[in-house]
């Protein structure tokens, strides 16, 4: 039977909840115990009942930035922990010591809390660290030598390579796997103690030679690797792998629910053994974890390997992580995306076992939907041309200027108004004059009557060329008492409505217009070299015009340019004596086919 709070999920189902609604009404760990922080069999027995229904964990390597398939994971083991009265932990996998920063750390912290999410529950930080369990999975290590399900092993790695066998022909057993338990034991603490060269041994699991899951044919679990660690300094010089490393953790830190993309569902089996010697031996709570797995989030247009973005980062492609083009978080976020827009994204995709490839205009649906509702709208020109309207001064007369307003959002007069002004000249975009205008072309061309938009109606008269016969002004006429919402307006009917900005009261702005950074959709498809599929167009910088109600607004405030898309003023380079927004996404998706 749920619980009221299980009722209250209005979440699309998927496999992960109903996994864990079949946990929750079987009872499958209703009897587990927490000893307030992470531990072994005896500390958890110690504890009190646990007061979460689940415990889940997101486990990043502090190894580089998080990218929006990590944003994926987040919301979903931060969502489910949140959806079932449980907590989910933020734990860094710092097994690695050659790979791993403080720098990487504060950023994952920064990721997961800008997303919405906490590792907080009451008294409890459940922030954690693999490292810091290095002691106890030492202590494993030795009990899985004396419980003859370990071994360590000297051959080359070329050796074991060649002895592992592949997916026809089996694996042979290595000379030393016949050790005895006393040796064993020895010589890994010749290991520890730093008797041993890097690579000269490595300690491996006793599982199956011959087992037609590769994963099982005696992985290695301990290797030596002389290297400064970030947390324990040079206390060790043996590390554990990662395989081994990580059902440990889980299992320390009582995790039900261990979730994982599905290039670990190979390594299940493994995960499944360890733990099983660990709790026969009494070394750890039971019943222990259980992984599951779903498929990675693969987005078209998008590269998520770590490794090759540091590449666009190091070989100065890009800006730095926080790129607008860049799928990092810090990257989305600086490019103008929304917490909320995320969770959209991540809801919308949906959770699944098989893998498929998501179309980039999604992503950037997601954020139209939320932003839509919430930005304040205003005018800009981005690629100006001035209009000078010839007989303003004898219509309005000489210097006048005329004020506008206009809703800050139309669905939302609450917010009121903005105030700009208009005169004998505003600037408008280039494109909005055409001498010799193509069919079905509204806008400006001699002899056609425009409107303003929140202004006058105006009727164009021709333009001024330079010598190049390059456009230099746009030339129009006022037509009197058509101002919009002022009696008589609608007496002259017009088909075409610009944006523009006052020449008198516009703001000047750097716009920087990004797009997608690759030009094609799977930019390493049949063996391509993803530099090769850059796109040129990426960025491209402008001096714009906008309304004067943006002279004054923060860095990292979004709006809707009318007609233009969404922009946001940028996270590092705005400032008061600098405007600059990014184009966070177009109206619609100029992307589709």
């Amino acid at each position: 039977m749920t619980s009221p709070a299980d009722k209250e999920i209005h979440k699309p189902s998927n496999f992960l909840r109903q996994i864990i609604e079949h946990d929750l009404a079987k009872g499958t760990y209703a009897g587990r115990r927490w000893g307030g922080s992470p531990g072994d069999a005896a500390h958890h027995a110690a504890g009190q009942p646990d007061p979460a229904k689940v415990r889940l964990r997101f486990p990043p390597e502090p190894n580089g930035y998080l990218h929006v398939g990590h944003a994926k994971s987040i919301c979903l083991n931060f969502g489910l922990a949140r959806d079932y009265a449980g907590v989910c932990h933020l734990r860094f996998d710092d097994t690695n010591p050659e790979k791993e920063d403080s720098e990487y750390v504060d950023a994952i912290k920064d990721a997961v809390q800008w997303l919405g999410f906490d590792w907080h529950n009451g008294a409890e930080t459940n922030l954690y660290q693999a490292s810091d369990y290095f002691d106890f999975m030492y202590r494993a290590a030795e009990y899985l030598i004396e419980s003859g399900n370990a071994y360590v092993d000297e051959q080359s790695a070329e050796e074991m390579r060649i002895h592992r066998g592949d997916f026809v022909k089996p694996g042979v057993n290595s000379p030393f796997r016949s050790r005895t338990v006393a040796e064993n034991i020895a010589r890994f603490r010749e290991m520890r103690d730093g008797k041993l060269a890097d690579g000269a041994a490595v300690l491996r699991a006793k599982i199956d030679m011959a087992s037609p899951n590769i994963n099982m044919r005696d992985p290695a679990i301990y290797r030596i690797r002389r290297a400064h660690h970030h947390n324990t300094g040079d206390k060790w010089c043996i590390y554990p792998m990662y395989t081994y490393a990580h059902p440990i953790e889980d299992a320390l830190e009582q995790i039900t629910h261990s979730i994982c993309t599905l290039e670990f569902e190979d390594q299940r089996p493994f995960y499944d053994w360890l733990l099983d010697k660990l709790a026969e031996g009494g070394l750890i709570a039971s019943p222990h974890p259980r992984q599951y797995e779903f498929a990675r989030l693969n987005l078209t247009y998008v590269l998520t390997s770590k490794r090759k973005l540091a590449q666009l980062v190091n070989e100065q492609r890009v800006s730095g992580w926080d790129d607008p083009r860049m799928p990092t978080i810090v990257g989305l976020r600086r490019r103008g995306y929304t917490p909320e827009a995320i969770h959209l994204f991540a809801e919308r995709i949906g959770v699944t076992k098989s893998d498929s490839w998501i179309d980039y205009s999604t992503l950037e649906g997601a954020l139209r939907d939320t932003l839509d509702p919430i930005a304040p709208r205003a005018m800009a020109v981005l690629d100006p041309v001035k209009l000078v309207l010839t007989n303003w001064d004898e219509v309005m007369g000489a210097g006048k200027l005329d004020d506008c307003s206009a809703p800050v959002h139309p669905h939302h007069p609450e917010q009121g108004k903005r105030e700009f002004k208009i005169g004998k000249e505003v600037w408008i975009e280039s494109t909005d004059y055409e001498e010799t205008p193509p069919k079905g072309f509204f806008r400006l061309f001699p002899g056609n009557k425009v409107r303003l938009k929140y202004g006058h109606v105006i009727e164009c008269t021709g333009a001024t060329k330079d010598a190049n016969g390059n456009v230099t002004e746009v030339l129009a006429t006022l037509i009197p008492d058509t101002k919009s919402g002022t009696p008589g307006s609608d007496a002259v009917k017009v088909k075409g409505v610009i944006t523009w900005v006052g020449v008198y009261d516009a703001v000047q702005a750097e716009v920087r217009l990004y797009d997608r950074l690759f030009s094609e959709a799977h930019p390493e498809a049949d063996g391509k070299d993803f530099l090769e599929n850059l796109n040129p167009a990426s960025l491209s910088v402008v001096t714009a015009y906008v309304e004067p109600s943006l002279a004054k607004v923060e860095a990292g405030q979004r709006f809707q340019f009318e007609r233009h898309g969404y922009f946001v003023t940028d996270l590092k380079d705005h400032a008061a004596n600098k405007v600059v927004f990014n184009r966070v996404t177009g109206m619609k998706d100029s992307w589709a086919k």
